[in-house]
């Protein structure tokens, strides 16, 4: 953990109504932890829950060194707390394609804070990143999530499956979009 605070982040803070976007910190941890163990929001995602805090901190590292990717944590505003993260980075499925994911802690869903951060880190990665085309997955059992993509203009284009790290498979909807 030494030396990480010298590590200058790429991504920007962002603002939108009710969060501020920022790059993930190693005092994050716990509040990243508290989702990321969470079988309710982890059933789903493409990485295995938290078992033990060090591999939230080793995740939350390698966001610090990540020159590919780019990473936020969602920090609601009224509150000053991190409730979700999310991010933007090139497609290993989709040639030519930047791929999103988020998460968020389960207290806060169905708010619209994904829709509402995913939004702004597209409109930064559109608009300074240059990134045309946006690409993303979800597990047909999570039919939110898909939600979240359609209200960020993604589109449904085909079916497929998905193994986790730990070996469980489901069936998932892939969605993209292009860009003027």
């Amino acid at each position: 953990m030494e030396g990480t605070d010298a590590i200058m982040s790429k991504e920007p803070i962002l603002e939108t109504e009710r969060l501020i976007l920022r790059p993930p910190a190693l005092e994050d941890a716990e509040a990243c932890f508290s989702w990321k163990s969470d079988e309710r929001v982890t059933k789903f995602m493409s990485y295995s829950k938290n078992t033990d805090i060090s591999q939230t901190i080793q995740w939350i590292q390698s966001t610090l060194t990540d020159d590919t990717d780019w990473n936020w944590v969602f920090v609601l505003k009224e509150e000053n707390r991190v409730i979700g993260s999310g991010g933007i980075g090139p497609s290993s499925k989709l040639e030519g394609y930047w791929s999103i994911g988020y998460n968020l802690h389960f207290d806060d869903w169905h708010k619209g804070y994904c829709t509402e951060a995913m939004k702004a880190i597209i409109n930064f990665a559109h608009r300074e990143l240059g990134v045309k085309k946006i690409c993303s997955s979800h597990a047909v059992d999570n039919p939110r999530s898909g939600r979240v993509m359609e209200k960020c203009g993604l589109r449904f284009y085909r079916t497929g499956e998905y193994t986790k790290p730990d070996g469980e498979t489901f069936p998932i909807k892939f969605y993209k979009m292009e860009l003027e």
